[in-house]
């Protein structure tokens, strides 16, 4: 069974260490595994439901729930602004949460992972995604779990798809993700 994983990351920095954290999870999933980072979330309007009306959703929120709808699972990549998830993470996260109780998010897994400066990793900000994650119905992987610290310094002058510990790590939380999904269906 093959499984597609939709790669979500909340930073729009052109040098995202989260970004490059998603860009070795696509290069290095495992076999039947297929990562696809969604490209455009700085496109997406803040959330409101005045124009999010069938027949007239704004168009890159469409895409947005399309791209989700063709995916079986999710793996957020979260870093952390002053404690918490980026908005552009949590407004995704409220577009894939409607129509309420049948929206893209439902009942499909969903892991989050991230890296920050700090020295916990982004933690606190991992936990609030998956938390508006689980509330918009998704099914969150709440032991799959990846916080790496330091990332100004970690990843300086290394990608982190040519970091061999944060492969093995990606690897196994992909991997986790595709059981689970496979559990599921």
């Amino acid at each position: 069974m093959s499984v597609s994983i939709l790669a979500l990351v909340g930073s729009l920095r052109a040098g995202s260490h989260n970004r490059q954290l998603a860009e070795a999870a696509a290069k290095h999933a495992p076999e039947g595994v297929e990562v696809e980072l969604y490209e455009g979330l700085v496109d997406v309007p803040f959330y409101n439901e005045d124009i999010d009306v069938e027949g007239n959703v704004p168009a890159a929120a469409a895409r947005l729930r399309e791209a989700a709808g063709r995916t079986d699972a999710f793996l957020l990549f979260s870093p952390e602004y002053n404690g918490t998830m980026p908005a552009v993470l949590k407004n995704a996260i409220d577009w894939l949460s409607r129509p309420r109780g049948a929206g893209a998010l439902a009942a499909k897994p969903v892991a989050v992972v991230g890296t920050a400066f700090g020295q916990f990793g982004g933690v606190w900000a991992q936990d609030e995604a998956r938390k508006a994650a689980g509330v918009a119905g998704a099914t969150v992987l709440a032991d799959v779990k990846l916080s790496i610290p330091g990332s100004v310094i970690r990843f300086a002058e290394l990608h982190p798809a040519d970091d061999a510990e944060v492969v093995t790590s990606l690897t196994e939380v992909l991997s986790q993700i595709a059981e689970s999904t496979a559990a599921a269906a």
